[in-house]
């Protein structure tokens, strides 16, 4: 099946100074967000606490919630409607010990609301494991990045390869700042998130480099400029196809799938729309800026 029709031209590396300043603004915008919001809203994966979800059998509000914990250690905690009836409390408090769970929870909640009420779930980290967790989360998608640089480095050229690490890179900001300006919780599902779209942006990514590659050996005269257009064009009803399909799917996701995973649902719809875009604006950018880059040294040679 082709969404494109053969011998489509669209001149991609004309428009690419404009892509360059938009994805600088986007970055920024996320940089902004994270700044104005005192940093990302991290959550007890990697912040460490505890989150005690709460469904109500009658209408409550996270006021009258929040009314009835008062004197507790739970009263400064964060209380987010998620559902019908239902709530998450979120507090930095560990609330490992279940006579401590019962005094700051269960007794309270139940001298307000009698026992129109279920603890549904209760998560709990400590400090250390949650510092300990942020750690090799950012060692596993730095890793990633390493991985992916020496593999199309020994595929390709380190050119190529470059383009395809600060394409990844463009990505990783761009899903985190669009976390942040929405103020959602960083979670290990967001994590999960960042690295399938290292996974799925490298994968387009090399499609389009390998076809580069192809009309390189065939055209070896040819401006690489010229070469970069013909390589997009030639791949952009597979690029297209393969990124409306799990676009689609994940907005199904998104609307049928519920509160529960809504966040990681919106992060993978940016994600997958920034991997996309980054394959033919970013990468080939990047191949093209060390090709001139090249050229420029040979002439001030000569």
């Amino acid at each position: 099946m082709e969404l494109i029709k053969p011998g489509i031209n669209i001149d991609f590396v004309g428009k690419m100074k404009y892509a360059i300043a938009f994805s600088t603004i986007l970055i920024l915008i996320g940089i902004g967000s994270v700044i104005f919001h005192g940093g990302l809203n991290l959550g007890i994966d990697f912040a460490g606490g505890s989150i005690i979800q709460v469904k109500f059998s009658k209408n409550v509000s996270a006021d009258q919630i929040r009314a009835s914990l008062k004197s507790t250690k739970l009263e400064n905690s964060t209380i987010q409607q998620f559902g019908t009836n239902e709530f998450l409390i979120r507090t930095s408090e560990s609330f490992s010990d279940q006579k401590m769970l019962a005094a700051n929870v269960e007794q309270p909640l139940s001298a307000a609301f009698n026992k129109d009420y279920e603890i549904r779930r209760v998560e709990v980290v400590g400090s250390k494991v949650s510092a300990d967790f942020t750690r090799k989360a950012i060692i596993a998608v730095i890793l990633s990045w390493l991985a992916i640089l020496i593999y199309v480095t020994w595929r390709f050229e380190f050119r190529y390869a470059m383009g395809g690490i600060l394409a990844l890179v463009h990505d990783t900001l761009i899903v985190i700042g669009a976390v942040s300006v929405m103020n959602m919780e960083f979670t290990i599902n967001i994590l999960a998130v960042l690295i399938f779209v290292i996974g799925f942006s490298i994968n387009d990514t090399i499609v389009t480099l390998d076809r580069i590659r192809e009309i390189v050996k065939r055209n070896p005269k040819q401006k690489l400029g010229d070469i970069i257009n013909s390589a997009i064009n030639e791949t952009l009803s597979r690029t297209i196809l393969t990124s409306l399909t799990v676009f689609f799917t994940v907005f199904a996701l998104y609307i049928f799938g519920g509160a529960v995973i809504r966040d990681f649902a919106f992060a993978l719809l940016v994600g997958t729309v920034i991997g996309t875009y980054s394959t033919i604006y970013i990468a080939c950018t990047i191949v093209l800026f060390f090709e001139n880059l090249q050229l420029s040294k040979m002439k001030g040679k000569k």
